[in-house]
């Protein structure tokens, strides 16, 4: 029988391509909404590609719960925001997420669930851990500690794809929730945490790490989710969170790890089209200068608006990208003629080039063309690359979950 899968946030589908390439899950439930766009275009995509059936375009902050059908997983890549909470006015010891932060979507599903999810696996930008600015790591500690109140055991890995033999020097932080429904809640609380990081674990089975002293250090939430909003890391420079990490029953326990991975590695040259590409992606002689000057190091004075004076400097990049290493991570802004700093761009025997929608989709991992539909601009399927995951991770998390229920 297949894990009943809730895909939230659910983009141009990444999520859901990892899970069936895995094998073994049914998603019966899928979101995604974009605020910022009366077009919803991700969506469309996503319902070419999967069918509209048991699929929701609403702003998720509209779904009622009981709108959703049970599930035994909850995925979804959230956005990172701030996380804060606030008491109600009706009531003091009741908490609100602030007014559109979407983490607080997932919670309330959660919380409102009689039959909660007995896994999670949850994905964002690795800068979750160390936001906000103001109050280092204390975003995260508000999810870990609202997670472990339901009776979640939460696992965390930073992963950069490319150190694992994927063509994308793309990292990211993978959260999997445990809940003590399961099976394997219990192996879990039965290992010590160092144990847990290194080898027994959903992500240290998918993602090995080196077996070295972690310098693990450890400490204890805020007996309310409220306290750690207002309180957790006050007046520090560093979030405690480090790359790795558990938190079982309000106790975090966290270390950096280091990636083990000796097979092959996937090169940006793999992933480049052999067919005609159209010349609206070479870069003209005109227009060369100016990519050249946006990827130059800079030490100049440049001028506010207002007039004001002030010293500008940033470093070289590499110019075209290097073929022989797997490439830099895609932005939402890689699509588009204009010269760019961000844009990838390779040298050809016909010139220097920009990567084509089919090639990004392919540094995610994605089938060729996933994005491609009608009313649909190559500039939108460079965004949606920017926004989605690796395919590749999500398929071998989801392989070790399944085995890690299967033992």
């Amino acid at each position: 029988m297949k894990l009943k899968v809730c895909e939230l946030f659910a983009g141009v589908g990444g999520f859901r391509l990892g899970l069936e390439k895995a094998g073994g899950y049914e998603v019966v439930w899928s979101n995604q909404w974009e605020p910022s766009t009366k077009t919803q275009h991700a969506s469309q995509v996503y319902a070419a590609r999967f069918g509209s059936q048991n699929h929701s375009n609403t702003d998720i902050e509209q779904v009622a719960t009981d709108e959703i059908p049970n599930h035994d997983l909850l995925v979804g890549g959230f956005p990172c925001q701030d996380y804060s909470v606030a008491t109600t006015l009706k009531n003091s010891k009741g908490l609100l997420g602030k007014k559109g932060v979407l983490w607080w979507s997932i919670h309330r599903i959660l919380s409102e669930k009689k039959k909660k999810p007995k896994y999670l696996i949850l994905e964002n930008v690795d800068r979750l851990l160390k936001s906000p600015s103001s109050q280092r790591g204390r975003d995260f500690a508000i999810m870990l500690k609202s997670l472990s109140d339901l009776d979640y055991v939460i696992e965390w890995r930073v992963i950069n794809a490319a150190e694992y033999g994927m063509p994308q020097r793309r990292r990211r932080v993978f959260i999997i929730g445990i809940h003590k429904s399961s099976a394997l809640y219990s192996k879990y609380m039965n290992e010590k945490p160092e144990d847990i990081l290194l080898r027994k674990s959903v992500l240290a089975n998918s993602f090995p790490v080196q077996k070295v002293a972690l310098n693990l250090s450890s400490f204890l939430l805020d007996d309310s989710v409220l306290s750690v909003s207002e309180n957790f890391n006050k007046y520090k420079k560093l979030s405690p969170f480090l790359n790795s990490g558990i938190c079982i029953k309000g106790i975090v326990t966290t270390g950096k790890t280091t990636p083990n991975y000796g097979g092959s590695a996937k090169m940006l040259s793999e992933i480049l089209e052999n067919g005609v590409i159209p010349n609206d992606y070479f870069i003209s002689d005109v227009d060369l200068p100016k990519w050249e000057y946006l990827k130059g190091g800079k030490k100049e004075v440049r001028k506010t608006k207002e007039g004001y004076k002030y010293n500008y400097s940033e470093g070289s990049m590499v110019f075209p990208d290097a073929l022989d290493k797997p490439s830099r991570t895609i932005i939402t802004g890689e699509g588009g003629k204009s010269p760019s700093r961000f844009k990838h761009v390779v040298q050809t025997k016909k010139g220097m080039r920009r990567l084509t929608p089919v090639e990004l989709e392919r540094l995610n991992m994605f089938p060729d063309n996933h994005t491609k539909l009608e009313g649909i601009s190559d500039t939108k399927r460079a965004f949606f690359m920017g926004n989605a995951l690796v395919v590749g991770v999500v398929e071998r998390i989801a392989d070790s979950l399944l085995e890690e229920i299967v033992v």
